[in-house]
This record gives structure tokens, C-alpha cells and sequence, in this order.
């Protein structure tokens, strides 16, 4: 009884692991974050659920506008309290009077893991570190030319109808003229209506590049539900202080 046991408990997490990998095949910019936001929060997906995203993202600075149209992403509640997460991009790089570049991005892969009030409760706290590969053409600025990694820490409370979350993390970023650089924002919406939420977020980011400049930005945005398994996200914002005129997100979000 015991080797049947152990034998099925296997097969079960072997057909797990299975599916989301499969999903990593068949699926840059800096990671995607909590859409519709670049803050990110500690709840990770519910065990056994998922969440399928179809998605584009980008910014407009100085005549550069950089993004994506669109990119997949792909979250799974492998176990209680942990999430697994994959994003697939087909990324583009585009010169005002200039060029126009078109291709796969950088592949982004990670894990959540909430450790604070796993019961979901009202406060929360939990990890999420993440890996950029160079998978998109860097000649082409579709993707960086190395390997990144992402460590943030990220805090949530909610009181009422009121959610906010926050935190920051350390980006590894190596390749020639890149250096490594922070991130740090927060983040707070409001439920108006059941299937309505609005928000807005500020965040910090210290130059990623020799000789570039910190940026400080904020961001709106609204999550309308449809129903319990389809929702609509979206968010626009641009620079308090730097050089970027214009963000933006616009994604489906499909949940099972």
C-alpha cells in the first residue's frame, strides 16, 4: 500500500512539473511585475489554479518606443503558497524616423513563495526572484545580452476595500556597459465596485546602465473582472522625474 502510495504521489508532482514546462516551450523589457503594475505583491497563485495573460507592455523615451505585442504570460499554483511563473515575449525596439526591429524577447522564469500569513490573510509577506535569459536578439535591443536576476521581498496589507502592497528588490545585471541597479515602488487600490478595482503606484529605479540615469515613475490603473475567470487589465503612466513620456499595459487575463 505504501509503494502505491509513494508511486502516485510521484506521478502526480512528475505531471506537474510536466505541464509547466511544456507551457515554458511553447510560450525584452525588465520584468513584467504585478500587471497592470511594475510593483509587485506576495500572493501567489492558489494551489492547483492558474493564471493565462496575453499582454503588451512598453515605454516611450526620447524617440525609443520598446515593448511588447504581444507577450504570454503563464502562472501556476504548484503547491500551497507557491507559484511558478513564465513569460514569452515577441518584443519590439522602435526609432522615431529610424528602424523598426520585431522578434522574440527575453524569456522570463520564477518563483513566488509567500511565507508570512499563508491562510491569505490580510497581511502578507513573501519573495519572488526571477531569471531574464537572453533569449531575444540583443544586436537588435530584443533582449539583453546576458543572463539577469531579480531578487525582490514585497509586503501586502488590506483593509476593507483598500489593498496595498510594496517592497523592492536588487537586480543582477551583467554584460558590458550594464551595471547592477534597485527597484523600489508601492503600490495601493480600491475596490469601487465587485468586479472594478482602481490604482495607482510610484516606484524608483537607480541606472541600470554605466553613465545612465535613476528614474521615478507612477502609473493608474484598473482591474475590471467579467466574471470569476475573465478580466481586463490595464494601466498608463510616465516619469516624475527622468525621461520616459509614456508607460503602458494593456492585457486579457484568463484564471481556472
Amino acid at each position: 500500500m505504501r509503494n502505491i502510495n509513494w508511486y502516485s504521489m510521484t506521478l502526480k508532482y512528475i505531471k506537474s512539473a510536466y505541464l509547466f514546462f511544456f507551457c515554458l516551450l511553447v510560450l525584452s523589457i525588465p520584468a513584467f511585475a504585478g500587471p497592470p503594475y511594475d510593483t509587485d505583491d506576495p500572493e501567489p497563485v492558489d494551489f492547483k489554479h492558474w493564471e493565462l495573460y496575453c499582454s503588451s507592455i512598453g515605454t516611450s523615451s526620447e524617440g525609443i518606443t520598446m515593448g511588447t505585442a504581444p507577450h504570454v504570460e503563464v502562472n501556476y499554483g504548484v503547491v500551497p503558497n507557491v507559484q511558478l511563473h513564465v513569460i514569452a515575449p515577441l518584443s519590439f525596439y522602435s526609432i522615431k524616423d529610424g528602424e523598426t526591429n520585431y522578434g522574440y524577447g527575453t524569456t522570463e522564469v520564477g518563483m513566488k513563495y509567500r511565507f508570512v500569513n499563508k491562510d491569505s490573510g490580510n497581511f502578507q509577506i513573501g519573495i519572488f526572484p526571477l531569471v531574464e535569459l537572453p533569449t531575444g536578439n540583443a544586436n537588435e535591443n530584443l533582449g539583453s545580452a546576458g543572463t539577469q536576476l531579480y531578487l525582490p521581498l514585497w509586503i501586502q496589507k488590506t483593509i476593507g476595500k483598500w489593498t496595498t502592497y510594496g517592497g523592492g528588490g536588487y537586480w543582477i545585471n551583467p554584460s558590458a556597459g550594464n551595471k547592477n541597479y534597485e527597484f523600489v515602488g508601492w503600490q495601493e487600490q480600491y475596490q469601487f465596485v465587485k468586479s472594478v478595482s482602481v490604482g495607482t503606484e510610484i516606484y524608483y529605479i537607480t541606472p541600470s546602465q554605466v553613465g545612465g540615469n535613476s528614474d521615478l515613475r507612477f502609473r493608474i490603473g484598473t482591474v475590471i473582472d467579467f466574471n470569476d475567470h475573465n478580466h481586463l487589465l490595464c494601466s498608463i503612466g510616465r516619469s516624475i522625474v527622468g525621461n520616459t513620456n509614456l508607460l503602458w499595459y494593456l492585457g486579457y487575463q484568463f484564471t481556472i
